[in-house]
């Protein structure tokens, strides 16, 4: 093997242990074994676990924030925007199951711009623009949006978690239920929301 195809099978390897058993549960002797490596060569090329994990982070968060990114990029209607966004999620899932467990659980050495939370904050972000000019279109409060933003973003990734481990319905149905929910829920906003029952 060439020194990258050798990074490259490491990085595979990795990625499969550190999915299947965490990040704490996962040993530079267990990778560079799978691997048929000696150890040194692990560290040779990523200085260790905590290296080889952090290119992996990267690696992930890299595609999902550009799958995600670019469903909402383009110029469309919003409730088209937020099917693409759903599927986007979903594909990413379904595309690298590994990486995905990986970014959704916590780590002593990701990254606190590499965490999962931190994506979809920046994943927010972008959906706050397009809900703030939305909002401002249809006489809603535009202040509002950056919260209207997170729940959207935390209803399609907790619905997405929740498919990465059961996988059925098809995505496609779980992405029309979730823009199902969004969708009519966005586009029945009172102006000026009121709580009904007691409050503490």
């Amino acid at each position: 093997m060439t020194a990258r195809q050798r990074r490259e099978q490491l990085i595979v390897v990795a990625k499969a242990l550190f999915a299947e058993k965490g990040f704490e549960g996962t040993s530079v002797e267990e990778i560079a074994a799978r691997a048929d490596v000696s150890k040194p060569v692990v560290y040779e090329h990523f200085g260790g676990k905590e290296g080889l994990y952090a290119v992996i982070v990267d690696r992930e968060v890299e595609a999902l924030l550009g799958a995600l990114s670019g469903a909402l990029a383009s110029r469309a209607h919003p409730k088209q925007l937020v099917e693409r966004a759903a599927l986007a999620l979903l594909g990413y899932i379904e595309e690298s199951p590994d990486g995905f467990r990986i970014l959704v659980r916590d780590s002593p050495v990701a990254q606190a711009g590499g965490t999962f939370s931190s994506l979809l904050g920046d994943v927010a972000a972008q959906v706050e623009v397009l809900l703030g000019d939305q909002f401002s279109r249809r006489g809603l409060n535009p202040l509002v949006a950056p919260f209207y933003a997170q729940m959207l973003v935390g209803q399609v990734a907790l619905a997405g978690q929740h498919w990465a481990e059961v996988r059925e319905p098809p995505k496609n149905v779980i992405a029309a239920h979730l823009v199902n929910l969004a969708w009519n829920g966005l586009s029945a906003l009172e102006r000026s929301p009121e709580m009904t029952g007691p409050t503490a």
